[in-house]
């Protein structure tokens, strides 16, 4: 699944009963927020616990963006679960260490170090098995 909404788009990689993998790219700024919750909000709504964005082809998050990402980390931590950040640029790395946020974010170089991250038994399956 990939949606977009114009500046940002959201594509689902791969998902487990506990965890969705999702590529965010473009723009999270003001004028994609309200889309960016909503559509991560239909992905949440099947229960996950751990969320993990490979934004590698994230080009630019300002302080609404970080809300966003504040908001989903809220959402997780409520479910014991977690947020996690795969493949950060400089500028997305840069913001959430002036803001501090970098604490809450844990950030790794890669999809597959994320996941590894995580508990064995909610890792999906990466990379994701192309349907035929």
């Amino acid at each position: 699944m990939s949606t977009g909404s114009g500046r940002l788009a959201v594509t689902v990689l791969t998902q487990s009963a506990d965890c969705a993998v999702l590529r965010v790219s473009g723009e999270l700024d003001h004028a994609s927020e309200a889309w960016f919750l909503s559509e991560t909000g239909v992905v949440l709504a099947d229960g996950y616990r751990y969320l993990v964005l490979d934004v590698a082809a994230l080009t630019f998050c300002d302080s609404r963006g970080l809300n966003c990402l504040l908001a989903l980390h809220w959402i997780l931590r409520r479910r014991e679960g977690t947020l996690l950040l795969a493949c950060a640029g400089r500028r997305l790395s840069d913001l959430l260490t002036h803001t501090g946020s970098d604490k809450l974010f844990p950030q790794h170089p890669t999809v597959s170090k994320a996941l590894a991250a995580l508990p064995e038994e909610a890792r999906p399956t990466w990379p994701p098995v192309a349907a035929h």
